[in-house]
């Protein structure tokens, strides 16, 4: 077994134990295996070990990448989506967790509508308030998430943020706490609005324990990213 591998089933295996802590069957949880700088041949062992969603964070790298991997493989875009990109982006992706104004969903809308798709987006949420990151503020989520939710050929299938980098992973639970906490109030309104994209290899189980749909994991599997 290769080293990239082992570290999958290391990681699939630390899903289930946070899963279980939970309450919750692994199955519950989707590991989103994050691509960035790694080469589409790394990229494809990681395939042929079993991952069946990949993330990339960059619309250039996954346009090569997408043609390059084979297997029956999901793509999310996990990065930071620019309105001039959404273009390119549309056909390469099944899920957007990036979608943080009605700007870019109405650009979303626009190229949809005229492409005859149906986009699935995560609306991006800033939990820890850190001016470095993207993300609509907790309070107006409910209302932009509606928003959204309305436009044609989009649909809101849930939210995601990302934590504050933080050593200690404990420090950081309150920000997937307070996920948690706006998507219970968002899905008694909407039910359809469950995903949570949240979890990233240094956090990502204690993400789990508060209600993680989906983690974001790169490191743990890769190993430090390439410069």
């Amino acid at each position: 077994m290769s080293a990239i591998a082992e570290n999958l089933k290391r990681v699939q295996d630390c899903i289930a134990n946070a899963a279980k802590r939970s309450g919750r069957s692994a199955d519950a949880v989707t590991l989103i295996v994050v691509t960035k700088t790694w080469s589409a041949d790394v990229v494809q062992q990681v395939v042929d070990a079993g991952a069946g969603v990949l993330g990339e964070s960059r619309v250039q790298e996954a346009q090569h990448k997408v043609k390059a991997v084979t297997g029956p493989v999901s793509w999310h875009l996990v990065g930071h989506l620019q309105r001039n990109k959404v273009k390119v982006a549309l056909p390469l992706f099944d899920l957007i967790h990036s979608v943080d104004t009605l700007r870019l969903a109405n650009e979303i809308s626009r190229r949809a509508v005229r492409e005859n798709a149906a986009v699935r987006v995560l609306v991006q949420v800033n939990t820890s308030g850190e001016a470095s990151k993207f993300g609509a503020s907790p309070e107006e989520v409910p209302d932009l998430v509606g928003q959204i939710d309305e436009l044609e050929g989009v649909a809101v299938a849930g939210l995601m943020t990302i934590g504050a980098f933080e050593p200690d992973p404990e420090t950081v639970r309150p920000n997937f706490a307070a996920l948690r906490e706006i998507g219970d109030r968002i899905a008694v309104h909407k039910p359809h609005v469950t995903a949570l994209s949240m979890g990233m290899t240094g956090d990502f189980e204690v993400a789990i324990e508060e209600g993680a749909t989906m983690v974001r994991v790169g490191t743990a599997i890769f190993g430090q990213r390439a410069v």
